[in-house]
């Protein structure tokens, strides 16, 4: 009995024994890798501290390398019709060197020079599949343009107000939510083109005829420039856009930055910021409800018009307040994220059910009346390095010629205007995946150094 009692405390000792080595193994592990995280964070934050100090945007390997891979997110980005700045902006601060606030005036500009070439390439192109028409949709242009304005000042208030580990969330919540969503209709819009091309070809063995007859007429050019585009141009929107424009930007002079820097003497963050900003508010609804009546009374006007059934935008209120609804909140979300809303917009618009060329050809443009005034801005508020953003917006411009010559192709060749989902999804998985990882990257930092990490205030 003794020596059995004797046996069950030496295996009694043994197993606290094991245990306790086996936790101690565990937390010095466990701090161990701790201690190699933290490490290779204070390396990285030196490197990149080295490279904004070291690298004030001369010609070197970085910068050049920097201005490659924009090229080739330019080309991507144009010809789903979205700006790619959720792709430029973690290029130039990793790979360039450059601080964010930089990084977000030359993105302003890229962005501005990739949705030019689209804008010019769509402007000039009519397409045979919607009765010679632009594949740019002026009237959702029209309707979503004040209120992705709107969307854009509050979404850069909240993004002063909110802290940045909530932004960060956010936008990983969203753009993987959209993400998913784009690739679905991706592969909704491939099977629908394969059946579509297996009817054309059944079609064309049922009547006889050659087989590869069939196949050239389902790989009709997409977008066909006819010699009556211009008389079908519509001036009259085109110069409503173009006022809602100006209005927006003169606010946004007056008002200036919270610095006070403007084109009048202003108390920064004072009674008077607040009342200019504030009159977004009124201007944006005053613009829509114009634009909506408008619409009904040219609706009213040709309701037997021959070409009226393939106007996305139909009949009643519901159908048609979606548009404004869905580009302020691409507007906010752009704002708060700190990326245009055509990689927000393209998505919402894709989901509720307008057609993917269409889609591309009328972000582009939307893309262009937003990129262009915040580029207007950094310039009259004293921006710096004005020559190298301009040689940035050359490159991207010239990506965007080539991606969309290559897209449209490819689409000329097999019949796929999936092929432009597809782009949309490959360049916000890929802004999804650098944005949200700089951003987890910023948000330990700060909590391992202690700073605040709570809301602000905006001024």
């Amino acid at each position: 009995m003794k020596n059995n009692s004797t046996l069950s405390w030496f295996i009694l000792l043994l197993t606290l024994f094991i245990t306790f080595n086996h936790s101690h193994a565990t937390q010095t592990e466990s701090i161990s890798n701790s201690l190699r995280i933290e490490h290779l964070l204070d390396k990285f934050y030196q490197w990149r501290s080295h490279q904004t100090q070291e690298n004030q945007l001369k010609l070197s390997t970085p910068v050049v390398v920097a201005g490659v891979l924009c090229f080739i997110a330019a080309s991507i980005s144009s010809a789903g019709g979205i700006g790619g700045g959720g792709l430029f902006i973690p290029i130039l601060t990793i790979v360039a060197g450059v601080d964010l606030k930089t990084a977000s005036s030359l993105s302003a500009f890229m962005v501005t020079g990739g949705s030019v070439a689209n804008v010019m390439c769509n402007l000039r192109s009519t397409s045979p599949k919607y009765g010679g028409r632009t594949l740019i949709d002026f009237d959702i242009a029209l309707l979503s343009e004040p209120c992705m304005l709107l969307g854009v000042s509050i979404g850069v208030i909240c993004n002063l107000v909110f802290p940045e580990w909530l932004i960060t969330l956010l936008f990983a919540t969203f753009l993987a939510w959209s993400t998913s969503k784009t690739c679905k209709n991706g592969v909704l819009h491939w099977k629908t083109e394969s059946e579509e091309l297996k009817r054309n070809r059944c079609e064309t063995l049922e009547n006889g005829s050659d087989e590869s007859e069939g196949i050239e007429a389902t790989k009709e050019p997409l977008l066909g420039v006819k010699e009556d585009c211009k008389l079908r141009f519509p001036w009259m929107k085109m110069g409503i856009l173009v006022l809602v424009w100006f209005t927006f930007f003169t606010l946004y002079l007056l008002r200036g930055n919270r610095q006070g820097q403007g084109i009048i003497e202003i108390e920064p963050c004072g009674a008077g910021y607040w009342i200019i900003s504030s009159l977004q508010i009124p201007l944006a609804m005053i613009f829509t409800a114009w634009i909506l009546c408008k619409k009904d009374s040219v609706q009213h006007q040709a309701s037997n018009h021959e070409d009226e059934d393939q106007d996305p935008i139909r009949e009643g209120p519901s159908n048609k307040l979606i548009f404004p609804m869905m580009a302020l909140l691409a507007g906010i979300l752009g704002g708060v994220f700190g990326i245009g809303g055509g990689m927000l917009i393209s998505p919402l618009l894709l989901h509720v059910g307008i057609a993917p060329e269409v889609t591309a050809a009328t972000c582009s443009f939307m893309v262009f009346f937003s990129s262009t005034m915040s580029a207007f801005q950094y310039v009259l508020l004293g921006m710096e390095h004005t020559d190298v953003a301009l040689i940035f917006a050359v490159i991207c411009c010239s990506a965007s010629f080539l991606g969309l010559v290559v897209v449209q192709r490819a689409i000329q060749e097999y019949g796929r205007a999936s092929l432009i989902v597809f782009s949309v999804s490959i360049v916000m998985a890929l802004s999804t995946v650098l944005m949200t990882t700089y951003g987890v990257v910023d948000v330990w930092r700060n909590y391992v150094s202690g700073k605040y990490m709570g809301f602000k205030l905006p001024c």
